[in-house]
């Protein structure tokens, strides 16, 4: 087939910049080069490292850049901005999907893939005849979606990421047989296989107890009420805690109200707590492969986490949340806790693990059978036949 992709339209194809989205985008997109199955021609935001990147990838795959800040794009989104006053406008998003849309137009594909982006299809209704499938990574459609209906009947396929997203369609999708889970993954050999980064070098030692927490530095991962654990268990003071993160993709972060917050709760624990800032998607499985156990205390319903398959493969007991997708990847070989008095439980599980090495060696192993549920192949032969039945 010859297929379109709409991204997001907030972070560059190639992932240089990162993103879940992104990156999930890049793995498919490499077993298609890698298989040679389908013409893709991806349509990304502009990014000079992206289309370096872009530049040494050939045959099934191409790439078309949107520059949102050039004269012509600054023009037309202030044009448009001044039209959408009332109720929420993102100008640089709509910008993007304007220019795709328009490229599009002018070539013949048999199927676009629409990347997270539900609300697309209501201008796509309107102005584009070809066939549709939505790739769902977030809780975007729920009974509190505007125009639900006429999103839920556009598109002739709806690919979730999880079963907790599937069944949130399916509860107000009138055709529910066209919605599918296909699970996401990563590159697991990458976290299987890497090399720790020395523990001096970021200012740990090999006698340290080591927690990770890395993703983005924001109140839903429950980085804050960590913090507060390990203000629980200062008196241990070999246990220490790795943040690794940002509070918004790439580098060049500013500091937020919350990230303000979170230094004010760790200032006392100065001894016990490391924040790296942003570290690159590259040297991630470096740093977890240095950590004793990963906590991912999640508080919202997170559609899936990746994060949690990557601590699974970088063979890392896990202290999780039960929350949305996280169960369908870690039921059964990770500490799951609530989100009820959730500073407690961090604690008590933190505390058993800590004294109990032979759980963490049993837990350990477990997360790394679990985690090849997930290798990045199962995942695009899954996506593409999907596509193919729909």
């Amino acid at each position: 087939m010859k297929i379109a992709i709409l991204t997001s339209g907030i972070l560059p194809i190639p992932a240089v910049q990162g993103g879940a989205v992104e990156n999930l985008i890049d793995l498919y997109l490499d077993y298609n080069r890698l298989h040679n199955l389908h013409n893709i021609t991806v349509y990304s935001i502009w990014h000079i490292d992206a289309i370096k990147r872009a530049a040494t990838f050939s045959g099934a795959n191409k790439y078309i850049f949107i520059k949102r800040n050039s004269l012509n794009a600054k023009l037309w989104r202030f044009k448009n901005r001044l039209n959408h006053r009332k109720g929420y406008y993102h100008d640089s998003i709509e910008y993007y999907f304007h220019e795709a849309l328009r490229r599009i137009k002018k070539k013949h594909y048999d199927l676009i893939i629409v990347e997270n982006r539900p609300g697309y299809a209501l201008k796509l209704d309107k102005l584009c005849t070809v066939p549709c499938v939505l790739h769902l990574h977030n809780d975007f459609i729920h009974p509190e979606t505007e125009n639900v209906a006429n999103i839920c009947n556009f598109f002739r396929r709806i690919i979730c990421v999880s079963d907790y997203i599937t069944n949130r369609v399916i509860s107000i999708c009138a055709d529910y047989t066209k919605c599918i889970t296909v699970h996401n993954a990563i590159d697991i050999k990458k976290f299987q296989d890497a090399t720790p980064i020395s523990r001096q070098s970021i200012g740990l030692s090999k006698d340290d107890f080591v927690l990770v927490f890395y993703g983005r530095l924001i109140a839903e991962k429950g980085i804050l009420e960590l913090i507060k654990t390990m203000g629980k268990l200062k008196s241990i003071p070999q246990l220490k805690l790795l943040i690794i993160g940002a509070n918004f993709y790439g580098k060049g972060q500013r500091p937020t109200l919350f990230t303000k917050q979170l230094d004010d709760e760790s200032s006392s624990l100065r001894d016990n707590i490391l924040f790296t800032g942003f570290i690159d998607y590259t040297d991630m499985p470096s740093y977890l492969k240095a950590a004793d156990i990963a906590v991912l205390p999640s508080i919202w319903e997170e559609p899936f986490g990746l994060t949690v398959v990557e601590a699974l493969a970088a063979g890392l007991p896990l202290i999780t949340t039960r929350c949305g997708g996280i169960p369908e990847i870690c039921e059964g070989v990770a500490t799951l806790v609530t989100h009820d008095n959730i500073v407690e439980q961090l604690t008590t599980a933190i505390l058993y693990l800590y004294k109990h090495p032979e759980k963490r060696k049993e837990m350990a192993q477990a997360s790394l059978e679990r985690s090849k549920l997930f290798d990045k192949e199962t995942y695009a032969r899954n996506f593409f036949a999907a596509l193919e039945n729909n």
